[in-house]
């Protein structure tokens, strides 16, 4: 009974953590490609259009692998890649001088730091019980 419960509940835990990056992609980034790809370049990134790409491939194939938990580790470094680049470009805190401004970007980077905390524990643990890697016997709780 303790490993289903923890199983239904990590599964749950998968679909709340992932929804944010797939609807990010699919609600955000794809619709509104042209102004996601022009606010790329006015923030610095270098060959936006090439990295909002690859940002789209490595939000829908992450998220999707965390929720399915199939290959979730791999997808859970997909995701933390895309996390450190977004916050280093978006939420650079320390170059605003309006002190709201300031905290709203601190805000926006903590947030993510968290988000990067959950895929380090995906990528150290697993996707638990109830997945794809533990039904293929590729999924060991040691590994």
């Amino acid at each position: 009974m303790k490993t289903l419960l923890q199983g239904v509940i990590t599964v749950i835990g998968r679909i709340l953590l992932a929804t944010i990056f797939l609807m990010s992609a699919i609600g955000n980034k794809i619709p509104h490609h042209k102004q996601v790809a022009a606010a790329m370049t006015a923030e610095g990134v270098p060959v936006a259009q090439l990295m909002l790409a690859g940002a789209i491939v490595f939000l829908i194939a992450g998220s999707l692998s965390i929720i399915f938990g199939y290959k979730a580790r791999i997808g859970a470094t997909l995701l933390l890649v895309f996390l450190v680049l977004a916050t280093y470009y978006f939420h650079d805190f320390w170059t605003f001088e309006d002190a709201a401004q300031k905290q709203q970007q601190m805000i926006h980077f903590m947030k993510n730091m968290a988000l990067m905390g959950a895929m380090l524990l995906i990528i150290a643990n697993g996707p638990g019980p109830l997945s794809l890697d533990a039904r293929a016997g590729t999924e060991s709780p040691d590994a």
